[in-house]
């Protein structure tokens, strides 16, 4: 075990744990979207989960850091805001804010880490760019949203280590990344039924059983 110091809290952590991990797991929330216990090596791509180490020139995102004795963490300065609400803001620019009409409402992780930032589910000034279909409806059995998806890539990776041969990936480049789902009867995707983790582990509801996708009410 190793103790550090974050926000001013003396912390103890198993060695080897993830900074983000080791604060999660003592009740200070860092906002983090991609991050699953349990990766070897975190992608770090929704750029939210900046903290500070004394030490360290700049801010760094908490989950790529493993704990070590004597550590000393800031999580809430203004440097570490200023990162995670430009990143949160570019998430709200292509994402489709229809929250009355989500089974996410309530639960949504963006909903969650607009109330901590203390931002609003909007994107500022910048534009709101969104994808067409808005509905992708090629698998067997899921539907997919991708003005939902934020690219956590938690669906592709828990695709993987259950199945060991994933029914999903990411597709095209850029603005037009999006999650695909292998279709087909003799596809891994048409045994899907049966296991359903990408649905559960989806911070946003932007994968849903058939006709699951709308709670059916109206924002």
């Amino acid at each position: 075990m190793v103790k550090l110091l974050v926000d001013g809290k003396e912390l103890e952590a198993k060695e080897g744990l993830t900074l983000l991990h080791a604060c999660l797991d003592h009740g200070i929330y860092i906002p983090n979207l991609c991050y699953l216990e349990g990766m070897k090596q975190p992608p770090a791509s929704c750029r939210l989960c900046f903290v500070e180490i004394e030490g360290n020139d700049g801010p760094v995102p908490s989950c790529t850091v493993r704990v070590e004795q004597g550590m000393v963490v800031k999580t809430d300065t203004a440097a570490v805001r200023r990162l995670q609400v430009s990143a949160f803001r570019l998430f709200m620019s292509v994402h489709d804010v229809d929250c009355g009409s989500c089974p996410a409402n309530k639960t949504c992780e963006l909903q969650r880490i607009a109330r901590f930032l203390r931002v609003g589910l909007k994107p500022g000034k910048l534009d709101l760019c969104l994808k067409e279909p808005n509905i992708v409806q090629e698998h067997p059995i899921l539907d997919h949203y991708p003005n939902r998806c934020v690219l956590c890539g938690k669906c592709v990776h828990t695709c993987l280590s259950r199945r060991g041969r994933p029914s999903m990936t990411f597709a095209q480049r850029g603005f037009n990344t999006v999650i695909s789902l292998y279709g087909g009867a003799d596809s891994p995707g048409s045994s899907c039924e049966n296991c359903l983790a990408c649905v559960q582990v989806c911070p946003v509801a932007a994968l849903a059983l058939r006709g699951q996708g709308s709670c059916g009410e109206q924002s």
